[in-house]
Order: C-alpha cells, then structure tokens, then sequence
C-alpha cells in the first residue's frame, strides 16, 4: 500500500513496522475473507472481530510513533463513520447488504482513515462501482437476476486495497 507507506517515509522504523504488519493482516484476512464470501456469502465474526482488535493497535500505534496523533482520529472516525454508512444501508434494505458486510466495513474504514478523508470516499465509491458493474455484468449476460444475492466483501475489500494503492 505504497501510499500509506509514503506518509511514514520519514517516520521511525517502529512506525513504518507497525504499518506493515497492519498491510499484512489486510492482505491475509482480506485475501481470506473474500474467497469465503464468495463462496459462502458469509463475513465470519470470528475472521472480522479479530481483524479489529489487530488493525486497531497496529495503526494507531503507527500513527503515533510517527508522531502524527491527528491520524487517530481519523483512523477511529474512518471505521465509525463506515460501519455507520453501511448500517443505514443494512436497515433501508436488510436483503441488500449483509450484517457481516456492515461488520467488515468499519474495519475497511479504520485503514481508509489512516490514509485520508479522501481514501475513505474513493475506496467506498470503488467499491460500490466495482460491485455495481460486476452485478450488471451478471444481469447482462443472465447469469443473475435484479433479485440474486451477490457478495460484497470481495469488492468492499478491492476497493479498499485499489484506493490505498493508487493513492
């Protein structure tokens, strides 16, 4: 996550360390997380409520042993105000996005926020595009209907991981 990376360029060792273990963990339980919600159409508690409790320390402990303390805020508004987003959306329309999909997006947010107020809306827009794009491909091509259960995890998480790339 080469932009996340460029804010620590002058950080100390013990902070660019934290954040990579917190890239790390993305890309393990990310990458696992979305080979079973494809599969299964299941977020499970016991992959995403640990996520938290390792994300949490690791990136607010970059944060401030960079010396950047405004970054905590931002790392716990960023997974608050996405868990928050994704929760409307849950109880406007429960069939169209899953618990485990409101779960998993305040976990996305706090690595979002530790990027930017901006990384936040670009890997929720890219998200939503990607997911939006695959599930038209789908009704295209008839292989899914308006009504078909598509996962979104897998796009949350792309999107996220896009949007702290490109930077």
């Amino acid at each position: 996550m080469p932009y996340v990376f460029s804010q620590y360029a002058d950080a100390s060792v013990f902070a660019v360390c934290l954040l990579a273990a917190a890239v790390v963990v993305f890309v393990f339980l990310g990458t696992r997380l979305a080979l079973i919600d494809a599969r299964t159409h299941r977020l499970p508690n016991r992959l995403v409520g640990p996520w938290y409790l390792c994300a949490a320390p690791l990136l607010v402990g970059a944060a401030l042993a960079a010396g950047e303390p405004g970054h905590v805020l931002r790392i716990v508004a960023g997974g608050a105000i996405l868990l928050a987003f994704y929760l409307l959306l849950h109880l406007i329309q429960p069939q169209g996005m899953g618990m485990g999909d409101v779960k998993l997006a305040g976990v996305l947010g706090m690595y979002l926020g530790a990027a930017s107020w901006e990384h936040l809306l670009l890997g929720t827009l890219a998200a939503f595009l990607l997911g939006g794009a695959y599930a038209a491909a789908l009704i295209l091509t008839r292989k899914a209907s308006r009504k078909s259960m598509i996962p979104f995890g897998p796009f949350m998480l792309v999107g996220t991981a896009a949007a702290l790339l490109v930077g």
